[in-house]
């Protein structure tokens, strides 16, 4: 699948990348081949695979990996403990999306 450079450029603002123009000819080429790459897949027939809800062993719908214990979780103040900003009980973060 061939992309464009103007919609690599469209896909990194959504994301809200500042791409330089070396960058956006080298994400053009690998998202290009990622997508050729995909495509190559869905070709595939896979009819008569049957579904797997577990890649690593044989189990039903719920299957896991381990048991499900139960056990103490940190209290709020141990979770902020080594936080570089908090207030009222929750995490400070900068804001990371400015569309100004």
């Amino acid at each position: 699948m061939t992309l464009t450079e103007e919609q690599v450029r469209y896909v990194a603002d959504l994301a809200n990348l500042r791409l330089s123009e070396s960058e956006v000819v080298k994400m053009t080429h690998d998202l290009g081949s990622i997508l050729t790459y995909i495509e190559q897949l869905n070709e595939l027939d896979t009819a008569s695979v049957p579904p797997m809800t577990q890649v690593l062993f044989e189990g039903d719908e719920t299957a896991t990996l381990r048991e499900d214990i139960p056990h103490v979780s940190l209290t709020n103040a141990e979770a902020l403990a080594n936080a570089p900003a908090s207030g009222a009980g929750y995490f400070k973060v900068p804001k990371v999306i400015d569309r100004s």
